[in-house]
């Protein structure tokens, strides 16, 4: 089982500001206890919303919209990708997640990832796992 930490964007990270040296500390170390874990997939913070875009699709037809976005709450500043062997065992990495937001309020997201087996069989899932065997 894939599961996602999402963190949320703040004020500060939607300005650019860097974390400083005791949370950057922080997240290392637990990233370092996922990787000896064998659980961790993939971690990285994401640039402010200001280096982005959305694309919007009405009617079929996509429309490139430009960041910054205002909804901070509603963006995310990074992510964790981990592989577990239960709900249980996801949610027990999550509870230890160091708090992003250091000494202020904040708020991680976990979201469990679908499966290709997931999906029920189909031609299209069949061609997605061969991309999967041939991107590894």
């Amino acid at each position: 089982m894939r599961f996602m930490i999402i963190v949320r964007a703040t004020a500060d990270t939607e300005a650019g500001v860097m974390p400083e040296e005791p949370l950057l500390a922080a997240m290392t170390a637990y990233h370092e206890e996922l990787a000896r874990a064998g659980v961790l997939l993939d971690a990285n913070g994401l640039k402010p919303s200001s280096r982005g875009w959305r694309v919007r699709y009405r009617a079929g037809k996509g429309t490139v919209i430009d960041g910054p976005f205002a909804e901070t709450k509603e963006l995310i500043a990074g992510y964790t990708l981990i592989q577990v062997r239960s709900r249980e065992e996801a949610m027990e990495w999550a509870r230890r997640f160091p708090s992003p937001m250091a000494d202020a309020d904040g708020e991680i997201e976990v979201r469990e990832l679908f499966e290709l087996d997931d999906l029920g069989p189909s031609e299209a899932v069949d061609r997605f796992r061969k991309l999967e065997t041939t991107s590894r």
